[in-house]
Order: C-alpha cells, then sequence, then structure tokens
C-alpha cells in the first residue's frame, strides 16, 4: 500500500514540475523589466525601553542612486555614523571617525617595516649579478651526500646513454655498408 501511495506521489510532482517552472521564469522575466520604485527608509532601536542606540536612514530616487546613513554604538561606547552612496560603481562609504589600529596591529606593521627596511638595504649593498657568500645556504651533510649522489648518477646515466647511442650508429653504418641493391634511410633497409 504504501510502495502505491509513494508511486502516485511522485507521478504528480513530475507531471506538475514542468508547470511550475515556467510560471517561475515568467515571473522572473518579468521582474528584470521592471523599473525601480523611489523609496524612503529609515527605523531606530535601542536595547533599552526610551534608549536609542542604532538608527539607518536610507532614500533612493528610483534612478539606482542610494543614499543613506547608519549609527551604531561601539564597544568603547563611542557613536559612529556612516553615510554612504550605493550606484552603479558600488558603495562609497565615508566614516564619521578614523579607524585606530590596536596594539597588536601597530606591533605587526613595525615588525614587517623594519624587517622591509632591513632586506632592503641589504640587496642595496650587493652589486647585482653577484652572490652573497655570506647570505648563501648551507648544505647539511645529508644534502652534500644526496648531491653527490644525484651527480653520480647523472654521470653514470649520461655515460649509458653516449655508449647506447654510439652502438646505435655503428649498427646503423653495418647496415649500410652490407646493402648492395638497397638504401638504408635512419637505420632502415628498403629494397
Amino acid at each position: 500500500m504504501a510502495m502505491k501511495q509513494l508511486m502516485i506521489i511522485l507521478v504528480v510532482c513530475a507531471l506538475s514540475a514542468p508547470r511550475v517552472a515556467s510560471d517561475v521564469s515568467h515571473l522572473v522575466n518579468h521582474e528584470t523589466h521592471s523599473p525601480a520604485n523611489p523609496y524612503v527608509f529609515s527605523y531606530q532601536a535601542g536595547r533599552a525601553p526610551g534608549h536609542v542606540d542604532r538608527q539607518h536612514t536610507e532614500v533612493s530616487d528610483g534612478s539606482g542612486v542610494i543614499r543613506g546613513a547608519f549609527s551604531y554604538v561601539d564597544p568603547k561606547n563611542q557613536v559612529r555614523t556612516v553615510q554612504y552612496v550605493a550606484d552603479e560603481n558600488g558603495f562609497h562609504p565615508q566614516l564619521s571617525h578614523k579607524l585606530e589600529d590596536s596594539a597588536a596591529v601597530k606591533a605587526a606593521k613595525r615588525r614587517h617595516f623594519d624587517a622591509y627596511n632591513r632586506i632592503a638595504q641589504e640587496h642595496a649593498s650587493h652589486t647585482p649579478g653577484q652572490a652573497s657568500q655570506a647570505a648563501a645556504p648551507h648544505a647539511s651533510a645529508a644534502v652534500a651526500h644526496a648531491t653527490q649522489k644525484h651527480l653520480s648518477d647523472f654521470e653514470r646515466i649520461a655515460a649509458e646513454h653516449a655508449a647506447i647511442g654510439a652502438q646505435q650508429e655503428a649498427q646503423r653504418l653495418a647496415l649500410a655498408a652490407q646493402s648492395e641493391h638497397g638504401e638504408v634511410e635512419d637505420g632502415q633497409y628498403h629494397p
């Protein structure tokens, strides 16, 4: 019995889905062509009766430009106000207060600029094209061993490839010498 009910529900959903989708697309297409409406919006609120600690006002003339302002009380109990304009070029806020760095941000900026100036002085004292011996990294014993092993393997493999190349060239020349009735091109015999 439950299986029949499930099948009926699935069939009903499948049959009604295309009509719903076409109705939604009709509404979406209609909304994209409607002109913007002018409006005025404003509110005030507070955490205690009779006390306002935030407010927002916004005005649109219907041309796509929105002007507004909002205020709030920050954690230091200071009223902060932001006036803004929003248009086709984005959101443009103007703050009523200067943003101040915290002690941690000030210390991080100081460390950054100290390191930047130190590195700039180090780079200015070097002649371009010359490597600094003092700044060159020193290889550990493990890195020196791995480097030597890599170079040994590279030399061995290069010698093996040279021997294989010489052997193939010798075979090509021998085949060319044996061929009296045909031609040899790229190591292949052609009668």
